[in-house]
């Protein structure tokens, strides 16, 4: 069977929940739909080797040549039933597609479920019924709010509604006082749940990675190390690290160490005096930063537990103290009175030492650009102190400070060049030697560094402002380096910065510059009045107004290590980051989108990880790098 084919047979079924893209037929109904349709589940179930008893429900697409087999174990006693597995197989190009939702706190449910039966199945009156209650409260007035589980649940209380022992609706106002739950009494909490295994360097240890802070020279402290996941596999890698935690290992070591990890732990404490003082004491030990997270989440997520403090105890019987991003960013700084770097959701980095803040924020907006010859050498004669011959006989050295040279925009000094001895002895000096290069190489590729490096230094120094960051004391000796070259004094670079920050906050000048940019790269999706969605790894090629535009929301979130497509609005002040499931595929799929807020400095997390289709990219050829 062929999808022509398929397409117009699947017309035919009358039976099952009709959706405007897929029919849903109960195993139990299977006997009613077409021949050829039943015989393609029965051949595709048993290839795959896919048991009865794996599944209970198809879902036939009808815009796409698939189906899915998804298994409902509880599809007869539950109400709303939940989703344990899903097998999707696409018939076009013979793969197939497994989701496990056994273990989700958040999986999709049905509804309706009369829908997807005979009229003469036995429990169909009963379905009816739990259908008709649903509707009788207005469970059912907003579709968009009813797919999975904790939403379901969200609105039903809503509602004033809440499912009793059998799953049938029931109202709040006669809900029996044991269904509250046991009251939380003083010290009876499990912290001790809170640890959990990992088989991966946790979330900030593998952005501290990133940064390249895991490496032999510095000392790292896990402060509330858990099971030690962490501290073992950097041991492993031959790093000086040490690991405390008052439950699972009270013997550790606390000492004073470069890096301190406060890894997940804040969120657990549900004393707000004992979290200040954890955080003070942390921050005690590091010597040049520190790493702090916790989990951030919305109303949505907190609603769901029972309240506690200025937190929620779960079902495990933990402590948990959501925040918001902004929230958390406002509590480090307050408690420690320091400036706080988010490098991830919910992951900030506090500095100790001002000069490794300095590092951290220029490597932020130094891109590494991968300089080509855009024109033909200019094959001039260099002086004769330097000629060609001496070039090429030493041609990776005289490379090597090329590429160094295009990397700073400018000359570098003798601590910047690995090879500065040897250049040196070669050609005199370093000027010397960018001089023959200019007159060999041209001057094209340099000017063009000069301004990529003068926009990463305007983003800089702008970002700085857009944080109010306090004014540094001391300065790295290659930040100076950057100013005297581009700048006449600091204060001209913090007056260039201020024009550029104010512009940014000009909705015409983002739309022009937009505008202009698009027009020269012809990437991503341009929406006109409206918006710009391109691959972060353009920004590079972005003017420094959309750079400070786009850096701007990044400093409120952090890094993009996950994100892969950014969209510019225009007018709104809004920036929204997309991430994908994999972008190696010809179709990934939305799994998360931040939409960062500018002017009020706040931001939405959107997790589509439990969603049940996630959102496709279909136009992907559109953000394809070139």
């Amino acid at each position: 069977m062929d999808y022509l084919q398929y397409k117009e047979v699947i017309k035919d079924i009358k039976i099952g929940k009709q959706l405007p893209d897929a029919t849903y037929v109960h195993d139990s109904a299977l006997s009613t739909i077409p021949e050829p349709i039943l015989e393609l589940i029965q051949n595709v179930a048993k290839a795959l080797k896919i048991k009865d008893e794996e599944w209970n429900i198809v879902k036939l697409y009808k815009r796409d040549f698939k189906i899915a087999l998804l298994a409902y174990p509880g599809f007869e006693d539950d109400s709303y039933p939940a989703l344990h597995t899903s097998q999707t197989i696409d018939l076009q190009k013979l793969s197939v597609r497994k989701a496990d939702y056994s273990k989700s706190e958040n999986p999709p449910i049905l509804h309706r479920k009369e829908t997807f039966i005979e009229d003469n199945h036995p429990l169909k009156a009963m379905f009816e019924d739990i259908t008709a209650e649903g509707e009788a409260v207005g469970l059912y007035e907003n579709t968009r709010k009813i797919g999975f589980k904790q939403g379901w649940h969200k609105l039903i209380a809503s509602k004033g509604h809440y499912l009793d022992n059998k799953g049938r609706l029931q109202c709040l106002i006669d809900k029996p006082e044991h269904n509250e739950g046991p009251l939380i009494a003083e010290g009876t909490i499990d912290r001790h749940k809170t640890a959990i295994d990992r088989n991966q360097l946790s979330q900030p240890m593998q952005i501290l990675a990133r940064h390249n802070y895991l490496n032999d020279d510095l000392s790292v402290l896990d402060y509330g190390c858990g099971k030690g996941d962490d501290v073992r596999e950097l041991e492993a890698h031959g790093l000086n690290v040490s690991g405390w935690d008052p439950v699972h290992n009270p013997e550790g070591e606390l000492l004073n160490s470069d890096i301190v990890n406060l890894g997940f732990v804040l969120n657990v404490i549900e004393e707000r005096s004992e979290r200040d003082e954890t955080l003070k004491r942390a921050w005690g030990y590091a010597d040049k930063l520190m790493v702090v997270s916790a989990m951030v989440a919305g109303e949505a997520t907190i609603c769901q537990f029972k309240p506690y403090k200025d937190g929620v105890i779960t079902s495990r019987n933990t402590f948990q103290r959501y925040y918001t991003q902004a929230e958390f960013r406002s509590y480090i700084e307050s408690t420690l009175n320091e400036s706080a770097i988010a490098v991830g959701q919910g992951i900030f980095i506090v500095f100790k030492d001002p000069l490794e803040e300095q590092h951290f924020l220029l490597e932020r907006q130094h891109i590494r650009r991968n300089w080509r010859q855009l024109s033909e050498r200019q094959r001039r004669t260099p002086p004769t102190a330097i000629n060609k011959d001496l070039i090429e006989k030493h041609q990776e050295l005289f490379d090597d400070f090329w590429n160094t040279t295009l990397d700073l925009g400018r000359i570098p000094a003798n601590n910047e060049f690995e090879h500065s001895e040897q250049i040196r002895r070669v050609a005199g000096s370093h000027n010397k030697a960018l001089q023959a290069l200019l007159k060999q190489q041209g001057e094209e590729l340099f000017k063009r560094s000069q301004q990529a490096r003068e926009h990463d230094l305007m983003v800089y120094f702008a970002l700085g402002l857009f944080e109010k960051r306090k004014a540094y004391k001391h300065m790295p000796e290659g930040l100076k380096r950057d100013i005297k070259a581009f700048y006449s004094n600091h204060k001209q670079a913090l007056e260039a910065a201020t024009q550029s920050l104010f512009s940014v906050g000009n909705p015409t000048l983002i739309e022009e510059a937009a505008i202009e940019s698009y027009q020269q790269l012809k990437h991503g999706e341009f929406n006109e009045r409206h918006s710009w969605i391109i691959h972060k790894d353009k920004l590079s090629e972005l003017p420094a107004e959309l750079r400070i535009y786009v850096g701007c929301a990044t400093q409120l979130y952090g890094d993009l290590e996950s994100i892969q497509l950014i969209k510019i609005h225009f007018t709104s002040g809004k920036v929204s980051l997309m991430g994908y499931d994999d972008w190696s595929l010809d179709i990934p799929h939305l799994v998360e989108r931040i939409k960062i807020k500018l002017r009020e400095q706040d931001i939405d997390f959107f997790d589509y990880n439990e969603k049940f289709t996630p959102p496709p990219l279909i136009n992907k050829d559109q953000f394809t790098l070139q």
